[in-house]
């Protein structure tokens, strides 16, 4: 989606680019619902209570692919590399760091709570929910500008 809207930013009234950025935005958006949906259906067979909810789980992997096949795991394994246990998204905080008093609650928050939820103690809205609502709205606002840009070129000629 970024990569969308940097491209109609070049020129945001030459047309070839602003479709061009168009579309890059809806492949991003629709991807990003994707793999929102994936994500969550990870995260409910993981918290789920029945074991037999684990099979057919797939999606956790230790060598993560991308668009394009970019190595972006070995190029910057900091943000791209996975870590942690699939479908757990507490905090882990390595040794020897020292948290403040803010950052120490945050983590309690969310380990407390055995995951990321956007209301944390009534575990309402996790990750992938809340990225997913995220993906959706920009998908709607991408409709929208298109429509609209579609109508004023349809009325221009």
């Amino acid at each position: 989606m970024v990569i969308g809207g940097v491209i109609a930013a070049i020129n945001p009234k030459n047309i070839v680019l602003k479709l061009i950025g168009c579309i890059a935005a809806f492949y991003g958006s629709i991807m990003g619902i994707k793999f929102s949906i994936k994500l969550n259906g990870i995260h409910h067979a993981v918290h789920n209570a029945d074991p037999d909810s684990l099979f057919g789980v797939q999606g956790c992997s230790t060598d993560p692919t991308f668009p394009f096949n970019l190595p972006l795991a070995e190029w910057a394994p900091e943000w791209f590399k996975p870590t942690g246990d699939c479908g757990y998204d507490a905090p882990i905080v390595p040794d020897g760091v020292t948290l403040s008093s803010v950052q120490q609650w945050f983590v309690d928050l969310y380990q407390q709570s055995e995951g990321w939820y956007l209301l944390p103690p009534w575990h309402f809205m996790n990750m992938a929910q809340a990225c997913m609502l995220a993906f959706g709205l920009c998908l709607i606002l991408l409709l929208v500008m298109s429509g609209a840009w579609a109508l004023k070129l349809a009325r221009g000629k």
